[in-house]
């Protein structure tokens, strides 16, 4: 770099290629194992950023602050590594393709079919890593370029395959039917922590459900209230608490379900609150996450009345076919004919939305894949609460207890096309036997009862699964892809080479000090802190630094 003659006015665009070009050319930025012990190493992983669009100013803080940490290191005589790479970001990069190619060529997905959208994703994919790659170069980020990865890239597939194995192998994958948060537009289910909510202005709905043969003294009608009258199709009972005395002596009869003619018991919960409305509560344990518990509680039947799309299926007699919206106002309509509405309020209400589509989240009871959290989450806790991993300022440490501490099931499926698809291939017709004659000697398969008892679910660790594998059956893989949050997971171990045992692996894991924000606590950081202790046996990183976010102006 010609540095005998300077401008009068300094220019950036001129002067920081030949910077980056200097430092590049020299390797100052490149870090391999050496002799210098665990205490003189340093390690980060970019938290990678989503291949959805440029980087934003959240990206230019948190990358700033990690370079900071890498030269100040360095400088000190460390060997210190940045990993760089990207994030495939299931949901969120499908997402936006699909509104793309509807808003220029007004085709959906179905009309590309997989393969086709997952190939213009790729696309999509191409140009905007290059663009995000470019934009950390141009803002000087210190990482070893060599080791880009990517979070759909081969070494990462490996090491999502393998975990998926593992958890699988050792019971912690299971398929089970639960109530999700699904977005209709995207037909997915969703996370709890990719919905937001918003307050809307709506209705709250107070409907009359005739008691089945009432006696003398007896109320002709219960009254509940809903903000969804449409999901009445699917009441399964009503609850009073066990407490009321305007109700006590009514447990254990019936009303008739109007318009579906349908017998429900009446029954004692404390989820009913004597100080609300008219104290009873209608119980759709198929489409709102308390009535779900209830439904539990009970052993109530689960009704789901709602196609992936958002419309009234077949359970829900003459109504099927409809948006559900239009069903709303049709069966208020029918219960007004019928002398059924007691009277309907204003009510501003939280409705939940998709952090991606934007769009209202319907709780959906639907099959999907779960790891069990009790032992992860308990290993994941054990490290905060010991020392192990600490968090700076430490306030944040106690998001991460507080949501660990829940051990809810991870749903892990996700109902797309972008992404890592579920190692799992259903044989409906092969016998134990069978499996036993054909995969005994492979430690790379294996396989469980299919929930339903039609068959079996076989998990390959290493190989794509057809039919030749079993001659005379049908072997059919799972349509649906992970989480993306899933091989995010595995971001610090999985870019230093596992499930492989490599000399970076070994030289600079666990990682020295992960540099994120407050929103991804949960989603990320809990999540490779579980991980890294089943894959590795050791905590990922001795530090977690959450910085200020960067908020516009409605925050």
């Amino acid at each position: 770099m010609d540095v005998t003659e300077l401008a009068k006015v300094y220019d950036p665009r001129s002067v920081e290629p030949q910077v980056a070009a200097f430092w590049e050319a020299g390797g100052y930025a490149h870090a391999d194992p050496d002799d210098r012990p665990p205490q003189r190493r340093f390690t980060i992983v970019i938290p990678p950023p989503n291949v959805t669009g440029a980087l934003h100013l959240g990206h230019a803080i948190n990358n700033t602050l990690q370079d900071i940490l890498v030269r100040w290191k360095r400088m000190r005589g460390f060997n210190t590594l940045w990993v760089p790479g990207t994030d495939h970001a299931g949901i969120a990069t499908q997402a936006v393709v699909e509104r793309r190619i509807t808003a220029e060529e007004g085709k959906s997905r179905h009309d590309l079919g997989r393969e086709g959208l997952v190939s213009r994703i790729w696309q999509w994919k191409a140009e905007y890593e290059t663009r995000i790659i470019d934009q950390l170069r141009r803002m000087g980020c210190s990482c070893d370029w060599r080791r880009l990865r990517f979070t759909l890239d081969e070494r990462c597939a490996r090491a999502v395959r393998y975990t998926f194995f593992q958890f699988f192998k050792n019971g912690l994958i299971y398929r089970g039917t639960r109530l999700v948060n699904w977005d209709t537009q995207l037909q997915t289910a969703v996370a709890d922590d990719e919905v937001y909510h918003q307050t809307v202005q709506g209705f709250m709905w107070y409907m009359r459900y005739p008691l089945k043969q009432p006696r003398g003294g007896d109320p002709r009608h219960i009254v509940v209230a809903t903000t969804r009258p449409e999901t009445m199709l699917g009441d399964t009972a009503v609850a009073v608490h066990p407490h009321d005395p305007r109700y006590r002596h009514l447990v254990g009869r019936t009303v008739v379900l109007p318009l579906m003619d349908r017998e429900i018991p009446i029954l004692a919960d404390a989820w009913a609150d004597p100080q609300k409305g008219s104290g009873c509560v209608k119980i759709t344990p198929a489409h709102d996450p308390n009535d779900y518990e209830v439904g539990g509680r009970h052993g109530l039947p689960m009704i789901n009345v709602l196609t992936p799309d958002g419309r009234i299926n077949a359970h829900g007699g003459r109504f099927a076919g409809l948006d559900r919206y239009v069903a709303r106002k049709e069966v208020v309509a029918a219960l007004e004919t019928l002398g059924l509405i007691e009277k309907i309020e204003a009510y501003e209400t939280d409705i939940g939305h998709s952090d991606r589509s934007k769009t209202p989240i319907e709780p959906y009871l639907s099959e999907q894949w779960f790891v069990r959290m009790e032992t992860l989450a308990q290993s994941a806790v054990n490290a905060v609460l010991e020392g192990r991993v600490r968090f700076f300022p430490e306030r944040y440490r106690q998001t991460y207890l507080d949501w660990l501490s829940e051990k809810r099931d991870w749903c892990i499926s996700r109902q797309l096309w972008w992404g890592h698809r579920i190692p799992i291939w259903h044989c409906e017709t092969c016998t134990e036997k069978e499996l036993k004659q054909v995969f005994d000697h492979r430690e790379d398969i294996c396989w469980q009862p299919a929930p339903d008892g039609r068959g079996w679910l076989i998990c390959s660790r290493d190989d794509e699964l057809s039919d030749d594998d079993l001659p005379g059956h049908r072997l059919r893989q799972d349509p649906d892809v992970l989480d993306t949050w899933f091989s995010s997971a595995l971001w610090p171990h999985s870019t230093l080479g596992w499930p492989q045992d490599t000399p970076e692996l070994n030289y600079y894991y666990p990682t020295s000090v992960l540099v994120t924000n407050r929103d991804i606590i949960t989603l990320w950081v809990a999540r490779m802190v579980m991980t890294g202790l089943y894959n590795m046996g050791r905590v990922p990183f001795a530090h977690v630094y959450i910085h200020c976010k960067i908020l516009d102006g409605q925050g």
